[in-house]
């Protein structure tokens, strides 16, 4: 036996229809060429880069930490720009300040020379890991 629709039973419908169809065009990937991306490039940067900061950024002698990207990047010398993993060797924290020549973990402190990613403290037992960057102009882009 089927039982005769309401009008809330109708309205019901009826939203939960309006709300996924408007939910599927929002989320959907629809290919227009929007400029979005899933790759997690930046715009402006090659497919399968990221642009990570400007070289006037990063101070001579210290660094920043780009959490997103698990990244570190250091200018040791004026005009010298390094790059390492910022995910610590010891216990896999993220690194957390750049200072005084070493970057350098809060869980443990473990310290990393801002020069090669050597070990200079703490407990790690390995170097943090050299990651690719390129310097373009005054763009530092994460290859």
């Amino acid at each position: 036996m089927t039982l005769p629709a309401t009008r809330r039973t109708v309205l019901l419908t009826s939203l939960t229809t309006t709300s996924a169809v408007a939910l599927t065009a929002a989320c959907g990937g629809s290919g227009n060429g929007d400029g979005g991306s899933s790759s997690g490039s930046t715009p402006g940067a090659s497919p399968g880069t990221t642009d990570l900061a400007k070289t006037s950024e990063i101070p001579v002698g210290g660094g920043k930490i780009f959490k997103d990207q698990k990244v570190v990047v250091t200018q040791p010398a004026k005009g010298e720009f390094k790059a390492f993993s910022a995910v610590c060797t010891h216990q896999g924290c993220t690194v957390a300040t750049v200072a005084d020549g070493t970057i350098d973990c809060p869980c443990h402190k473990s310290m990393f020379s801002i020069t090669d990613g050597a070990v200079k403290g703490g407990p790690a037992p390995r170097p943090l890991p050299a990651k690719e960057i390129t310097v373009k102009g005054d763009t530092i882009t994460l290859v």
